[in-house]
């Protein structure tokens, strides 16, 4: 097994954690998988902003753990999940990080969702 390689986020590669401060819904065929006032938004270099959701706000019971994981050297290793309602297209739709590497230490816990498996993650303002 090759030695995995681990980067700190910095100046050429900044990552940033902080509460959304936002209700974030994740739907899928018209049911709500996630809905949220706690979720995290991760800001990494030039990618879209990331919201990650507490697992106490998601339906896990909607969820079905898959054997697919990746590897991110700044956050670590990546688990999956597929929705199974949702067909073909929500294979592996969520991702998390279970132990993830200290800079972003505060996503573990929680879960992400691709906008394009899922019908829709809305992102309201809090108020």
């Amino acid at each position: 097994m090759t030695e995995k390689i681990i980067k700190v986020p910095g100046p050429d590669h900044p990552i940033t954690v902080e509460p959304a401060q936002a209700r974030v819904v994740v739907t899928v065929v018209g049911r709500v998988i996630a809905d949220t006032r706690n979720a995290l938004v991760l800001r990494e270099a030039s990618y879209p902003p990331v919201y990650y959701i507490p697992r106490n706000d998601v339906e896990m019971t909607l969820l079905e753990r898959t054997d697919h994981a990746t590897y991110c050297p700044y956050k670590g290793d990546c688990a999956y999940y597929s929705i199974p309602s949702g067909g073909e297209r929500t294979v592996n739709a969520v991702w998390t990080y279970e132990s993830p590497y200290a800079p972003v230490k505060e996503i573990a816990q929680h879960l992400a969702f691709y906008p394009n498996r899922v019908d829709s993650i809305e992102v309201q303002p809090a108020g």
